[in-house]
C-alpha cells in the first residue's frame, strides 16, 4: 500500500540540468557546479528529491533519483548552491508487518543532512498511519507532512581553521567537565546575551577562562547533534533540554546557532582548542526521534525501516535495548557506515577530538548479544581516523545483557558507577565500604586491569547530569521531580544521598558545614583515585537543581547553572585539587597499582594501612565498624626507567570520628608534607615534623614526599 501524492510540482528546474551524479559521498555534496545527492535505501522502489523555495515554504520542483547503484540513489543537480532547501519522498511497500513502512506522503529529512531549517511542527500528519484508527500502525495515512516536517539545508562546511591542531591531551593528564552548551552559557556573567545558549557563547572568554582556572582540559559537550522536542513534552509545554532525542547525526542542533550556520560549531571548537581544550561530543547513535510503530516518520523509517532499525522476529514492532521505542540495526552494513561517516565528519570537518557514546552497548550488539569484537567495535578501532581519537562510552543499555561494565575493548574509557556508587555510600556513612573504596581508589583493577587497558580507561564520577548534582547529593534524601509531570516516577530512586538533617535548603551553620565538608570528600576522592577525573558542570559552583534529579525536560533556571549563587570557595578547592593531581604524577598513572616490588627499589608501589600504621588483615577488610583507610602510593612496579617518578603520596580516607594516624617512613631527611586537610581546605602546605597525626572527622587529608 502506497497512495500517491496528489500535487501539482514541476519535475524539472530551468537552468539546472540533471545528471547521474555519483553514489557517493551519500548526502549532499556541493562540487561548485552543482550539488550531488546520494542516499541509501535497500527496499525502496522509487526516491524522489524535493527542492524548496529559500524560505523553505514552497516545494520548487519534484526530481527522481534515476540511478542507482547497489542500494544508493543518485543525482547530480547542476547549478544549485550551498543554502538550498530539500527534503526526500520514497516510494515502497507499506506493509509493517513485514517491516516496511514507506509512506510516499511524508517529507524525509536527508540522513547525512549537514544542516537543518525550521522546527519541527508536531501534526499528526507526521504519522505514516492514520491516528486513532482501529487497525493502528496497520493503517495508512495520506496526508502530507511538508508543512510540519524540517527542511535538510546544502552546506559548504569549508572552514579557514588557520593553524587549529588538536591538543591531544594525554589519558594521564586529562580532566572531563560535562556541560551543557545552553545551561552552562544562559545565566553566566560576561557571555553576550545574543550569544547565550549557543555556540559561540559556549566557547566565549569567560567560559574559557572559568575552565582553564580549574583545570579542565576535556569538555564533554551534551547532544549537539540536531534533535526533536518529544511529543509528549511539547503538549505539557515542556522542552526536551538534554538532547537524547537525535534525528540528524551530521547536523548542528539549530538552536545553539545565531544563524544556523555550521561555521558557528567550527569557531568554537578552535576557541577551544587555542585556549587548550578538547572538544567530545555526547553521541546518540543507538537510537532515534522517530520512536516506536506509533512514533512519527520523520527520515529513517521513511527511507528503509527494514535496513535502519532493529526489529521483532514479527517484524512490526521495534527492539528497545534503549527504552526509547527503537534501537539503530548497527550490524547493517549501511547503517554502520553512516555512523562511521558521522564521527569522521565531526573529527575531520568539525576538528572535535573525541565522542561520549550515549547507551555504549547498543552499539555493540550483535545476533547474540553484547560482543566486544563485533562490527561496531572493531570498525571504530581499525579506522585511520577514529582510531585516534578519544573513545567515552556508557557501558550498559537496557537490554538482556546491557550491563557490561570493564567489557570495553582499548582504547575506550567507561563511565564507572560502582565508582560513582561506592564512593557516595563511603561517604554517606555506610557501612562496611572501605574495601570497596579501596578498589575504587585503586583504579577498579578487576573491572579494568585486562587486555592491555589502562588504570585511566575507568572514569571516575560521583555526578552526571542524570541524577542529583553534587549540591543536591549532600540536601536531599529523595527525589523532587514533581516539575516534569509525571507525578514524580521519573528519574533514579537510589540516590544514595544524604541531607544532614533538614531536606533541602537550610540555614543551619552546623549543616552547611558539614554538606560542605562532605562536598570536598567526595571531589577529593574523585581527584585522587586512579583514573580518569569527571566533573559535572556547575559541580564547582555550587549548583542545585532543587532535588530534581532527571531534568531532561528543565530547559529553564532548575536545568541551567545558577551562576548567582556561586560558591566561591569551592570553586578555588576544585582549583587546586585539579593542580594537585597535575603536581602528582603517582595519582595519574596509566598502569595498575598491585602491592608489587619495583624495579628501581623493592618497594611495593601500593600500601594499605589501618590508622596504627599496619596492614590491614582479611578480619579487618571485612569489618565495617572500620572507616579509616590510608593508602601510601608510588611509581607502578612496572613502570619503565625512563618514566621513573619518585614522587610518594599517602592519603587518609576518613569517614568515621577524629582519629590519630601514624605516617609511614618518617625521617629528618625525607619528612612528610601535608598538602591537603579537606577540613581545612585553605590552608596551605605543611611540614610533618612528628610521626602522628591528628585527622579530623569526616575528611580526607593528603601528604606527599619526594625520595631521591
Amino acid at each position: 500500500m502506497n497512495a500517491q501524492l496528489n500535487q501539482s510540482v514541476p519535475t524539472k528546474l530551468r537552468d539546472h540540468p540533471l545528471t547521474a551524479g555519483k553514489p557517493f559521498p551519500l548526502g549532499a555534496t556541493f562540487d561548485g557546479a552543482g550539488v550531488n545527492f546520494a542516499v541509501f535505501s535497500e527496499h525502496a522502489e522509487r526516491i524522489d528529491l524535493c527542492l524548496f523555495s529559500d524560505d523553505g515554504r514552497k516545494e520548487r520542483a519534484r526530481l527522481p533519483l534515476l540511478e542507482r547503484d547497489g542500494d544508493v540513489w543518485h543525482v547530480h543537480v547542476a547549478g544549485l548552491t550551498p543554502g538550498a532547501k530539500y527534503g526526500f519522498r520514497v516510494h515502497g511497500p507499506y506493509a509493517p508487518e513485514e517491516g516496511h513502512r514507506f509512506n510516499y506522503n511524508k517529507l524525509l529529512i536527508d540522513p547525512y543532512a549537514k544542516r537543518l531549517f525550521g522546527k519541527l511542527k508536531w501534526s499528526d500528519a507526521l504519522m505514516g498511519y492514520r491516528v486513532g484508527s482501529p487497525r493502528s500502525d496497520l493503517s495508512f495515512d495520506s496526508r502530507d507532512s511538508a508543512f510540519a516536517a524540517q527542511r535538510s539545508v546544502v552546506v559548504d562546511p569549508s572552514f579557514n581553521w588557520g593553524r587549529d591542531l588538536p591538543p591531544e591531551i594525554a589519558a594521564t593528564d586529562t580532566v572531563l567537565y560535562e556541560a551543557h552548551v545552553k545551561g552552562m552559557t544562559a545565566r553566566m556573567p560576561g557571555v553576550a546575551s545574543a550569544m547565550r545558549g549557543k555556540f559561540l557563547g559556549m566557547a566565549s572568554q569567560p567560559v574559557l577562562d572559568h575552565l582553564n582556572k580549574i583545570g579542565v582540559t576535556t569538555v564533554q559537550l551534551m547532544p549537539s547533534q540536531a534533535y526533536v522536542d518529544d511529543h509528549f513534552l511539547v503538549r505539557q509545554g515542556l522542552r526536551n533540554y538534554w538532547g537524547y532525542n537525535s534525528i540528524g547525526f551530521f547536523a548542528p542542533e539549530p538552536r545553539y546557532m545565531t544563524e544556523e550556520g555550521v561555521w558557528e560549531f567550527q569557531t568554537m571548537v578552535r576557541r577551544f582548542h587555542k585556549a587548550g581544550i578538547e572538544v567530545i561530543m555526547d553521541v546518540v547513535y543507538n537510537h532515534t526521534a522517530e520512536g516506536n510503530e506509533m512514533g512519527p516518520t520523520l527520515s529513517f523509517r521513511g527511507f528503509d525501516n527494514k535496513s535502519y532499525y532493529r526489529l521483532t522476529d514479527d517484524g512490526r514492532g521495534y527492539v528497545n535495548d534503549t527504552g526509547v521505542g527503537n534501537t539503530l540495526r548497527t550490524e547493517h552494513p549501511m547503517v554502520l557506515r553512516m555512523i562511521m561517516d558521522s564521527m569522521r565528519y565531526w573529527v575531520e570537518t568539525m576538528h572535535v577530538d573525541g565522542f561520549r557514546f550515549d547507551l555504549g552497548t547498543a552499539l555493540a550488539r550483535e545476533k547474540d548479544g553484547f560482543d566486544r569484537e563485533g562490527g561496531f567495535l572493531d570498525a571504530l578501532r581499525q579506522d585511520p581516523v577514529l582510531s585516534r581519537v578519544k573513545l567515552v562510552t556508557e557501558p550498559w543499555d537496557l537490554g538482556p545483557g546491557g550491563y557490561q561494565l570493564g567489557a570495553f575493548p582499548h582504547p575506550f574509557m567507561e563511565f564507572n558507577d560502582k565508582f560513582r556508587d561506592g564512593v557516595r555510600k563511603y561517604w554517606r556513612g555506610d557501612a562496611g565500604l572501605t574495601a570497596n573504596l579501596a578498589k575504587r581508589v585503586a583504579g577498579s583493577a578487576r573491572q579494568f586491569d585486562h587486555s592491555g587497558r589502562k588504570a585511566t580507561a575507568s572514569i571516575n564520577f560521583v555526578t552526571v547530569h542524570d541524577g542529583m548534582v553534587l549540591d543536591d547529593l549532600v540536601s536531599y534524601n529523595v527525589k523532587h521531580n514533581a516539575a516534569n509531570g509525571e507525578d514524580n516516577r521519573d528519574g533514579k530512586d537510589d540516590n544514595y544521598s544524604d541531607n544532614m538533617g533538614v531536606e533541602g535548603p537550610t540555614d543551619d551553620p552546623a549543616i552547611r558545614s558539614a554538606r560542605a565538608q562532605r562536598k570536598r570528600n567526595l571531589l577529593a576522592t574523585v581527584f585522587l583515585s586512579q583514573g580518569t577525573p569527571f566533573l559535572l558542570g556547575g559541580d564547582e559552583i555550587g549548583n542545585s537543581q532543587w532535588g530534581n534529579n532527571n531534568t531532561f525536560a528543565q530547559d529553564n533556571d532548575t536545568g541551567w547553572l545558577n551562576w548567582d549563587r556561586l560558591d566561591q570557595k569551592l570553586l578555588d578547592y576544585v582549583a587546586r585539587l585539579s593542580r594537585l593531581r597535575r603536581d602528582h604524577p603517582v595519582l595519574r598513572q596509566t598502569r595498575f597499582l598491585h602491592s608489587r616490588p619495583r624495579r628501581e627499589d623493592g618497594m611495593p608501589d601500593l600500601f594499605w594501612r589501618k590508622p596504627d600504621g599496619t596492614p590491614p588483615t582479611q578480619e579487618d577488610w571485612d569489618d565495617p565498624r572500620w572507616r579509616a583507610l590510608s593508602v601510601e602510593m608510588r611509581t607502578a612496579s612496572d613502570t619503565p626507567d625512563y618514566a621513573a617518578s619518585h614522587d610518594v603520596v599517602f592519603i587518609t580516607f576518613n569517614a568515621g570520628p577524629a582519629i590519630d594516624i601514624t605516617l609511614p617512613d618518617c625521617s629528618t631527611d625525607s619528612p612528610w608534607e601535608l598538602i591537603l586537610d579537606t577540613a581545612n581546605p585553605e590552608d596551605g602546605t605543611q611540614c610533618i615534623a612528628t610521626q602522628t597525626f591528628r585527622v579530623a572527622a569526616d575528611s580526607v587529608c593528603v601528604f606527599a614526599r619526594t625520595t631521591d
